[in-house]
């Protein structure tokens, strides 16, 4: 009887599973379709379990083997299904990435609704394996997201910045050198070089002088670790995730947490050694990235009675560092390497920045008040974010039918804002949208979008990138040394082929030409 009672179990247990693989795999999302059809959008046929995952995945391979001219239009080049699902379907459409439906939006109003009201449009749950890339305040949501924000505010305050100049031009003043020497070593003057390594390095070296202080060394290690494990998580990204699929002792699996491991063991170590030196009174950089958020943390626990539950763990402060130092150093690099290849290209605009940056410091190093001042420098960094923005797509989800604009999205659906293809727009920024042409913010950003959300490389609203101004400054310090000390060309050996990896990056490097001046 007992063994019957067993089998009768294991079959209803049974039958309750497969009810639920139905309803995840064709049940619920034949519903949502209906449902969003039903809201005037048009879309994809929902298609088993991949959805147009395949089709996503083929296109990308498809558009990454052919190169393009500088000139030509390369959004199907960097994000091609969604350039087609928009041309095939208009500019509120939907897909689908397995059984999740996607929404595209691109009206600047309904993008303002979304990225203001972040309590109602959540950033989805990033897949388990793709948490260890990045999961501190970027991954956060409502309470959790206050307190650390808070925490991590006074980081970045100006005066806070102010004192992160010294190491940004330290890092950047030896790559000069590098590059000072490499010229002197060619008979012709010049020297061919691509540049994207060396912007990498840069980036790297600063985001560890200005999170670690001393301990700069460890955060190379770091960098490296973080680089490969950039690339599983994109392959898991672009993948349909399958429940329990993280449990397998797959390569990448096995390779993702043994990553994930040692950066653990990297960032404790530097935390003990810091925790250390400050409770001994020899911290020796109080303005680095790590102290600071460690300063902040505990005062906001004493504050509130030595409440250790309002303050950060340990792990919170790990992935703290490890979220600013991944966006810090890619988001930073790609601005860097775009504005230079953009440079080279339009050598008018070369001029115009250098006379600009001769004017404001002549060959005297440059500091926090004179970077505020360089408008035309500014103006080129907007157009290359509008152009060239690190991230392609911010996507949200929700988790109760929510009307949006005259529609009524049904629980559980993901909305894709691509801020490339807005960007992009002729319809918002005319018929110039795909060129290069940084007078459009001659007046500033309001002006330039009629104060509408159609510029939004750092996000908007409250989720606005907390490290923006970190990244606007250091870009202008390494633009504005490099103007003071070398002209750009473009080489002979360039291949215009921008593609999305985990940000905007050239494909085959940024080869140019460098002389000194």
């Amino acid at each position: 009887m007992g063994g019957e009672l067993v089998l009768i179990a294991m079959f209803l247990g049974v039958i309750v599973w497969a009810w639920r693989v139905v309803t995840w795999v064709w049940l619920r999302p034949i519903k949502m379709e209906r449902m969003l059809r039903e809201q005037g959008l048009s879309g994809t046929r929902y298609r088993l379990l991949y959805g147009d995952a395949k089709e996503i995945q083929h296109m990308a391979k498809l558009a990454n083997s052919n190169p393009i001219n500088p000139g030509d239009d390369f959004v199907p080049r960097v994000i091609p299904f969604y350039h087609h699902v928009i041309k095939a379907y208009g500019k509120s459409s939907f897909f689908w990435m397995g059984p999740v439906a996607r929404v595209i939006i691109m009206e600047p109003e309904l993008i303002q609704e979304i990225l203001t009201n972040n309590r109602t449009f959540k950033k989805p749950t990033p897949k388990p394996l793709a948490k260890f890339l990045v999961c501190g305040l970027s991954g956060c949501e409502d309470e959790k997201w206050s307190k650390h924000r808070k925490i991590i505010n006074p980081a970045f305050y100006v005066n806070k910045l102010k004192n992160m100049l010294p190491a940004m031009c330290l890092s950047s003043g030896e790559m000069m050198k590098e590059w000072d020497i490499l010229i002197d070593g060619n008979s012709s003057a010049v020297c061919e070089l691509d540049v994207h390594p060396y912007i990498e390095g840069l980036t790297s070296d600063v985001i560890s002088r200005t999170v670690f202080g001393s301990s700069y060394i460890e955060g190379r290690k770091i960098h490296q670790l973080q680089k490969e494990q950039a690339q599983l998580t994109i392959e898991i990204v672009q993948s349909v995730y399958i429940p329990g699929w993280r449990f397998l002792p797959t390569r990448r699996n096995m390779r993702l947490k043994e990553i994930n491991s040692q950066l653990k063991r990297l960032f404790t170590d530097i935390i003990r050694k810091r925790e250390y030196a400050m409770n001994v009174g020899e911290d020796d950089n109080g303005d680095n990235f790590l102290s600071l958020l460690m300063r902040s943390n505990q005062k906001e626990i004493q504050e509130n009675g030595d409440n250790k539950n309002l303050g950060m763990n340990t792990s919170e402060i790990i992935e703290e560092c490890k979220t600013f130092y991944f966006a810090g150093q890619e988001g930073v690099s790609t601005l860097i390497t775009w504005t230079m290849i953009m440079l080279s290209i339009h050598p008018n605009w070369q001029v115009h920045a250098r006379e600009e940056v001769l004017q404001v410091f002549g060959t005297q190093k440059p500091d926090y008040d004179g970077l505020s001042r360089l408008k035309i420098v500014t103006m080129i960094l907007y157009e290359v974010l509008r152009l060239f923005p690190p991230s392609s797509i911010f996507t949200r989800v929700i988790y109760q039918d929510t009307k949006l604009g005259k529609m009524t999205l049904p629980s559980g659906v993901h909305i894709l804002l691509p801020i490339l293809l807005v960007h992009h727009d002729t319809e918002i920024w005319g018929k110039d949208a795909k060129e290069f042409k940084p007078d459009r913010f001659s007046e500033g950003i309001s002006i330039a979008t009629n104060n509408r959300v159609s510029f939004f490389p750092f996000s908007w609203g409250p989720r606005t990138c907390i490290g923006n101004n970190f990244a606007m400054l250091e870009a202008k310090l390494a633009i504005a040394m490099m103007l003071q000390r070398f002209s750009l060309e473009v080489s002979p050996s360039y291949t215009h082929a921008p593609s999305f990896v985990c940000s905007l990056q050239p494909q085959y490097g940024a080869h140019l030409l460098l002389r000194k001046i």
